[in-house]
């Protein structure tokens, strides 16, 4: 089992997730999503290569929900997943850029 940590971005950005699907849907909906991330972690921890490789071979990210996706990096020597950040995909691509081309 790899251990999984949240970096301050993918918390930040989690955040502003549940927050827009409280503002766009209600509670019900945030709950199901808190749900549905606390699955795939579950589902991850066990299985760190569940998701695409992004951009280098210890990046990946896998879609959540039709409006969210996450991006995390795998360290095996440390059988740790560290959690990138949550991507809202109606957001401009471009921008997603700036957080792995720095």
């Amino acid at each position: 089992m790899y251990s999984i940590h949240w970096s301050t971005l993918a918390e930040l950005t989690f955040a502003d997730e549940v927050d827009f699907i409280l503002k766009k849907w209600n509670q019900k909906e945030v709950d199901n999503f808190v749900f549905l991330v606390e699955d795939y972690l579950k589902h991850l921890s066990s299985n760190p290569f569940f998701g695409i490789n992004f951009s280098n071979p210890t990046i990946y990210y896998f879609v959540i929900s039709k409006q969210t996706t996450l991006y995390y990096k795998i360290s095996e020597v440390e059988l740790k997943i560290d959690l990138i950040l949550f991507w809202n995909n109606k957001k401009n691509p471009k921008l997603l850029d700036k957080y792995f081309n720095q």
